[in-house]
């Protein structure tokens, strides 16, 4: 059955089944909407984490419903709640173990710069650790917040030069 408007639709005897595009943005575009967090849930941040993903909220439109628990299987950590010195070396470990390209998210207060805790067993920031990408203020930060960290990171991953990372290793 021929519908009416058939000559104005896309026709792929004609043009052909060729999409012409960057390899940068094949890759950046692969990379951004399907973000696999690895969640390093050690305070009350980590409550708002998992109400992320929930339906109310719902990450999964945004390519990250996949909470994955084995660091090789993920490639954004999710640093939600107060890092200790004793904790700190297992989230540089657990960091190391991330297969590249990875990125990190702090969420909250004590993640970002300790909160309120200026003791002497509180890092006073996970970004003397390990590089983060994007903070998250609040304490604990609302769900929403956590989802605009994500848009604002998968921002920053479009903009990058994934080609040459691809053919450099």
């Amino acid at each position: 059955m021929v519908t009416p408007n058939a000559e104005l639709a896309y026709n792929s005897k004609i043009e052909g089944e060729v999409v012409v595009s960057r390899l940068d943005s094949v890759v950046n575009w692969v990379r951004t909407n399907s973000m696999w967090p690895m969640p390093m849930g050690l305070a009350c941040c980590a409550i708002e984490l998992m109400g992320t993903a929930s339906a109310r909220f719902d990450i999964a439109r945004f390519g990250a419903e996949v909470m994955r628990f084995s660091p090789r299987q993920s490639d954004c950590m999710i640093v939600a709640g107060t890092v200790t010195y004793k904790m700190a070396s297992a989230v540089r470990r657990i960091y190391d173990q991330m297969a590249e390209p990875k990125w990190v998210i702090a969420m909250g207060a004590c993640a970002s710069s300790g909160g309120m805790y200026r003791s002497y067993a509180t890092l006073q920031g996970v970004d003397r650790i390990i590089p983060v990408d994007v903070y998250v203020s609040g304490c604990p930060p609302r769900p929403e917040a956590l989802l605009d960290a994500l848009m604002k990171l998968q921002g920053k991953v479009r903009r990058e030069r994934s080609a040459t990372q691809l053919f450099s290793a």
